[in-house]
Formats: structure tokens, C-alpha cells, sequence
């Protein structure tokens, strides 16, 4: 075979074979599909809206899901550079998810109630309580609450990864692991605990977020990676902020959960904020050291 002949077949070989009646941006965007899965059941002007809002949702937390993983697997590399980066992309990545809750904004009760019986009437009544991906994205920022599982039981395949994030390390349980390899004092107990169990924050752990910041020049990459979570557990808090408000506007004090009243169930979900003594520690960051002659201007002299 002379050198063209095989260029030749080289190039027929990696030539794209997009499938007949579609472009390349469809065949690889699958544009075709995705436009296809808004299957509206009431005639409402205003669902399609909703099922694209919390369709675009599921995409963008599943997309951090991928990241925090990757982060995860950098962490464990105690690759805290790759590690960082890729979570700065978890902050991009909840701006849009914050934004979109304005393309439902202009919803009233009764818009809502019209599409929601009408889903109910074809589906069966649902709860937000059944999102999967979001409970997974929930579990890996620390918010480990086992009761969320009973409602996976029809889909058992969701159900075992649900268990299985539960029992795995979050996000804030890696950054810990890895700054004890580095030589931080985070407790014996605390690395041993049961991971699937409700975080209950610790002083020791705080302590150590306390003494990451006390030099401002000292340990910066560690600070670095400690204000990036705190934009990632500030993003999550004000898509739940977003997520409560926009209950109040269009569902009132109703029952919704499971017959609890759905103001009443997410208002104190408020006070799930990721890695907790991350935050509990600025209280005490910045203080004068011992001996030093510097006073915040907002204590007290006596």
C-alpha cells in the first residue's frame, strides 16, 4: 500500500459519522432529545417554564456532583491546587442555578396549583423531598440525613447510591483528612466517626480552621481552599433562601411534605450550612494574639 493510500485510509477511518438527519451540533448536543423531554400535562401557558426551570436544576447539580467527586479524588491526592480549582468551578456553576429561579418568579398560586394538580392527576402527588440529585449533591457538602431515603424505595437503583454517599466521605470530611496528613491537629475520634451519621460540629475541628487563619500569611493555600468553601456553602444557602421564598409566593403555608407545611419544613433547612466550623470559627479569626498590643475596635474595655 503506497503512503497515500494509507493517509487516505487513515483519513476515511477517523472521519465523523454523524447519524442521517442530523448535524454535528445535534448528533453530539443531542438537541433532539433534550428538546423532547418537556412533556407539559396541563394546559397552562406556564409549565413549560417550570419543567425547564427545575429540568436545568437537575443538570447543574449533577454537574457538581461530577465536581465535587473530581475534587475528591484531587483531595485525597492532597493535590490541593487541582483540588481548589476545580471547586471554584462549583462557585460558577451555582450562579446560573441561583439566577433561573427569576424565570419562575412571576408564578402565582393560582398558576401553580393549576400545573400541580394536573402533574398529581397524571403522575401521582410528588415532593420536592424525592429529588435525587439533589439529595446526592446534599450528601457530599455534609448535610447527611438518612430519613431522605424512604422516599428512593421505587427507584432502588437511586436508593443504593444514596446509601452508599451516605456512608462515603463528603467534601468537607476529605478537606479534613487531608489537612490532618498535612499535619493539622483534627481529631482521632473525628476521622473515625460513622460518616452516615448528622455532622455535629466539633470545637477541635474549629480550632483548626482557627489556627489555618491566625497568620494571615501563613498556611495560604489552606485559606485559600477555606474561602472557596465558604462561597460554595454561601451559594447552596441562597438557592434555599431562593427555594423558600419562592414557596411562600406561590404555595402560602399549605401543607406540602408529606402533610407538613412546606414554610414550616425548609425555614429551618436555613441553618444547614456546609462545613460548619469553617464558619463558627470567624468569630475568633482575627482576634489579637496574646501579647499583642492590637484591639478590635468593636470589643468591649474594661
Amino acid at each position: 500500500m503506497s503512503d497515500t493510500d494509507t493517509l487516505q485510509s487513515l483519513a476515511n477511518a477517523e472521519a465523523p459519522r454523524t447519524a442521517a438527519g442530523q448535524t454535528p451540533y445535534s448528533a453530539w448536543i443531542q438537541t433532539d432529545v433534550l428538546h423532547s423531554l418537556q412533556r407539559t400535562v396541563s394546559d397552562h401557558p406556564g409549565e413549560h417554564a417550570w419543567i425547564v426551570h427545575v429540568q436545568v436544576s437537575e443538570l447543574y447539580w449533577m454537574l457538581i456532583i461530577k465536581e465535587i467527586q473530581t475534587a475528591q479524588t484531587y483531595l485525597r491526592a492532597d493535590d490541593l491546587a487541582q483540588a481548589r480549582r476545580t471547586l471554584r468551578r462549583v462557585v460558577a456553576h451555582q450562579e446560573p442555578l441561583d439566577a433561573i429561579w427569576r424565570s419562575i418568579a412571576w408564578m402565582t398560586p393560582n398558576d401553580l396549583l393549576a400545573i400541580l394538580s394536573r402533574a398529581a392527576a397524571t403522575h401521582g402527588k410528588d415532593t420536592a423531598l424525592q429529588g435525587w440529585t439533589y439529595r446526592h449533591m446534599a450528601y457530599l457538602l455534609g448535610i447527611k440525613q438518612a430519613e431522605h431515603l424512604q422516599h428512593f424505595a421505587p427507584q432502588p437503583q437511586r436508593l443504593a447510591q444514596l446509601t452508599k454517599a451516605l456512608a462515603e466521605p463528603s467534601l468537607y470530611d476529605d478537606v479534613l483528612a487531608c489537612f490532618a496528613r498535612l499535619g493539622m491537629e483534627v481529631p482521632r475520634a473525628w476521622l473515625e466517626r460513622d460518616l452516615s451519621a448528622r455532622y455535629v460540629p466539633s470545637k477541635e475541628v474549629e480550632q483548626v480552621w482557627r489556627n489555618i487563619y491566625a497568620d494571615p500569611d501563613r498556611h495560604l493555600e489552606l485559606q485559600q481552599l477555606g474561602e472557596t468553601l465558604a462561597d460554595i456553602a454561601e451559594g447552596f444557602t441562597h438557592w434555599k433562601y431562593r427555594h423558600l421564598m419562592a414557596t411562600r409566593r406561590t404555595f402560602g403555608a399549605r401543607p406540602a411534605y408529606f402533610g407538613t407545611e412546606g414554610i414550616a419544613w425548609l425555614a429551618p433547612t436555613m441553618d444547614e450550612i456546609p462545613f460548619p466550623e469553617l464558619w463558627s470559627a470567624r468569630t475568633f479569626i482575627g482576634d489579637p494574639q496574646p501579647g499583642s498590643l492590637a484591639v478590635c475596635p468593636h470589643m468591649s474595655r474594661r
